[in-house]
């Protein structure tokens, strides 16, 4: 199974940290946030990864060569500026092949199991009813009190309603929604998804445990200190297995 992990942005609000260092490598609990994601992602079966840079691409690709270190493949998708998430992922087409594919946010924290999504992934690729993409949201941070989208009982993402839920930066999809897009282009993922949700096309799921948008220096230093705390306690993330997380 394919998992393209989104690492391009270039973190302007994680300044001055991003001057030198490309936010995918900044450290919590010991290693880089992007490790973090690899690690989970080879644990449940994602072992062939695509991944996408621009500001400082050069310093990911060498910390993680090609992703032998940590049981798994790395393809590499180099951008010369960011292109956001359904640019991003357009460019990267060829790379991710006609099967559905996980896109993993490099700026989230969670201790979400990406393996829930395995039996999903599969019924994608078997059957063409499935919803055409799959969103895991997320109760609202305070950031984004809002929301983004509701999620009905039977599983559909609905444009409207109470209540809503904040994308949680981990999705399904199927790679032929992104065909239409011109390589190269700029384009946020929020048009594609409305339209998906506005033909029934897209499904969601709720997650409740931890949830982290590093997006400053203040979220950052917080989380590592929650990843820090005695070695050996109970709260100690950096001591559990991948399973645990």
């Amino acid at each position: 199974m394919k998992a393209m992990i989104l690492a391009a942005g270039r973190g302007e609000r994680m300044r001055p940290l991003t001057d030198r260092t490309p936010k995918p490598l900044l450290a919590v609990g010991g290693k880089p946030l992007i490790v973090w994601h690899i690690e989970k992602l080879a644990a449940a079966g994602f072992d062939e990864l695509v991944i996408n840079h621009a500001w400082l691409g050069a310093q990911i690709e060498a910390y993680l060569g090609d992703g032998r270190a940590w049981g798994v493949t790395i393809a590499w998708s180099r951008e010369e500026s960011a292109l956001e998430t359904a640019g991003g992922i357009a460019f990267a087409r060829a790379l991710i092949g006609d099967e559905p594919f996980l896109s993993v946010s490099a700026d989230i924290f969670s201790d979400y199991d990406y393996g829930r999504l395995v039996p999903r992934i599969k019924a994608m690729a078997a059957d063409p009813a499935v919803p055409d993409a799959h969103l895991v949201m997320v109760p609202n941070p305070p950031f984004h009190p809002g929301g983004d989208f509701s999620l009905g009982t039977d599983g559909r993402l609905a444009l409207e309603g109470s209540p809503k839920y904040n994308y949680a930066g981990f999705s399904l999809h199927r790679p032929a929604l992104f065909d239409h897009i011109v390589p190269g282009s700029k384009l946020a993922m929020r048009p594609i998804w409305n339209a998906l949700i506005a033909q029934g096309r897209a499904s969601g799921e709720l997650h409740t445990g931890g949830w982290d948008n590093i997006g400053t220096p203040a979220q950052l230093a917080e989380l590592d200190r929650r990843l820090t705390v005695t070695p050996g306690s109970a709260d100690c993330v950096a001591d559990r297995t991948p399973d645990e997380l």
